[in-house]
């Protein structure tokens, strides 16, 4: 028979061969080497490690809110709607409300504020005149999405590379962010998703009132108002730590006149000493994050020089002055990052994380229980067969799936975790079943010599394997296709497994049988 006849003839170990190179490929080749994502490491292949092999924080939580749906806005535009419902909140700004059209004069309105409850949205809603149909526990998917995105430039911008950030739904329909973050402790990860990161730079300054002499806050730049925003810096420029930053074009004469009507940008400057005596201070700059005063400081004299003449406006440049390098990260991620449409609501979601050592224990331990599983398989294969022609290519085609998955793995940039090994052990082991299954049926009534029989033999067999392929694939389906931790990539690669096997791997046993154990 020639070459050609040959491979067409077994075009099936052919196909298996092929997928082998292209899987040896996907796992060795420099071009597929990971360069990001949740376990980028410098190792011999290129799979990734998820948290629980590589070490790092997971941090899965819901967002903090309400959301009244179908909700009649009549003519007001959505602002306008932000502002009436939180005036009728004693402990909430605007900033804490979301309104968002889905309809014809009719949308979702959410309240985002921490304690916020379904009773508090209600009574703000009844009291500023908006009709509404339902108001229920958590916020609109468009309200996650945003929370995610801002949630991997915070991430990003705090130099934490290789993190992930996703929503995912429990089966009984209840969503939560989830964010892993690879090598790096739980408390720095905390820091920067614990807060909604809202910034904004307010004028303190006095103002007379009834006679007698007030000090107020105007806010003069908010979070969307900057141009640029610079990485946080030691010292320099007489300061010590702070933040550069740039304002809008659009927005620079507004606030160079603000600074100058408060008295921030006051003749000679300003001495601003609000820590030591609020009540008596010249105007001050504050930065306010989450409400809270971060930082306050004078402004220089040629600063002031420069609004006060109306030059300031041409190249509308400042620093925000912090006290601490870990304030000016903080500021600097927020306004780069931009701020959290809502908080995450820590108490109610969990946060764990893995140090990297053990992270290592667990990959020296996976590997030797996969190594150990291998063995105790090829053992019992050898036991019950005794035949060599049948037992080692048994051995061989299981183990060719667990490479074929881990090509896989590699070529979709699927971090690998404990789950996840399990999958493959489970593969190992449903993979020997079904091909034991072949092999009986095959020498059920002793040596087959004619192909016509091993044919029938082996259509027996593969009918009994298949339709437990097909009962193993619904029964994981629930557990693929639903975010439940841990459970979703066992069942996603005991999923891929059984299709390998189903596809490739059985019936190429199968022609491998044929070759060796029959003679026409």
């Amino acid at each position: 028979m020639s070459t050609w006849g040959t491979i067409k003839d077994n075009w099936r170990v052919a196909l298996l061969v092929f997928v082998l190179l292209v899987s040896t490929v996907f796992l060795f080749a420099p071009a597929f080497e990971p360069s990001e994502g949740p376990a980028a490491q410098e190792t011999p292949t290129n799979l990734q490690y998820g948290l629980q092999l590589s070490g790092g924080t997971r941090i899965r939580a819901p967002l903090v809110g309400v959301t009244a749906e179908e909700v009649q806005f009549g003519d007001d535009d959505t602002a306008t709607v932000e502002r009436r419902v939180a005036a009728e909140l004693p402990n909430a700004d605007s900033s804490d409300v979301i309104a968002r059209f889905t309809g014809n004069a009719s949308g979702t309105v959410e309240l985002v504020a921490e304690n916020a409850t379904q009773e508090d949205l209600a009574a703000a809603l009844d009291a500023a005149g908006y009709e509404y149909e339902t108001v229920r526990d958590g916020v609109t998917e468009e309200t996650r999405q945003q929370t995610v995105a801002v949630l991997r430039s915070k991430i990003n911008a705090a130099g934490l590379s290789g993190g992930t950030v996703r929503t995912v739904q429990t089966i009984d329909g209840e969503n939560f962010v989830l964010i892993e973050v690879p090598n790096d402790d739980r408390s720095e990860v905390i820091d920067i998703v614990n807060s909604r990161g809202t910034v904004r730079i307010a004028a303190y300054h006095p103002v007379e009132r009834n006679n007698s002499t007030e000090y107020v806050n105007t806010t003069v730049i908010r979070q969307e108002d900057f141009q640029t925003v610079g990485t946080a810096q030691q010292g320099g420029q007489g300061t010590g730590p702070h933040v550069p930053v740039s304002v809008r074009q659009s927005e620079a004469e507004r606030v160079q006149r603000l600074f100058v009507e408060t008295g921030v940008a006051g003749q000679g400057g300003t001495d601003c000493t609000f820590r030591e005596n609020p009540q008596s201070t010249e105007p001050c700059i504050l930065i306010i994050r989450d409400g809270q005063v971060v930082s306050s400081f004078g402004m220089n004299a040629n600063l002031a020089q420069s609004m006060r003449n109306g030059e300031w406006a041409q190249d509308p440049q400042f620093i925000l002055v912090t006290g601490s390098f870990e304030r000016a990260q903080d500021v600097s991620v927020d306004l780069r990052a931009g701020a959290l449409p809502a908080a995450l609501a820590l108490d109610e979601g969990t946060a764990s994380s893995i140090s990297a050592a053990q992270g290592e224990n667990f990959r020296r331990d996976s590997l030797l229980i996969g190594v150990l599983a291998v063995f105790t398989v090829a053992g019992v294969v050898f036991l019950r067969y005794g035949n060599p022609k049948v037992a080692a290519p048994m051995v061989v085609t299981a183990l060719s799936e667990v490479v074929v998955l881990l090509g896989f793995a590699a070529f979709i940039r699927y971090p690998l975790d404990l789950s996840v090994i399990a999958g493959f052990i489970a593969v190992i082991g449903t993979g020997v079943d079904d091909l034991v299954i072949i092999a009986d049926e095959v020498m059920a009534e002793g040596d087959v010599n004619s192909r016509r029989v091993f044919r029938s033999r082996f259509r027996k067999a593969f009918w009994v394997i298949g339709a437990a392929a097909a009962t193993t694939i619904v029964a994981m389906s629930p557990l693929a296709f639903l975010s439940l931790g841990d459970l979703q990539g066992f069942a996603i690669f005991t999923i891929l497994g059984v299709l390998v096997g189903v596809l490739i791997t059985r019936p190429a046993y199968g022609d491998i049988l044929r070759a060796l154990l029959t003679d026409r």
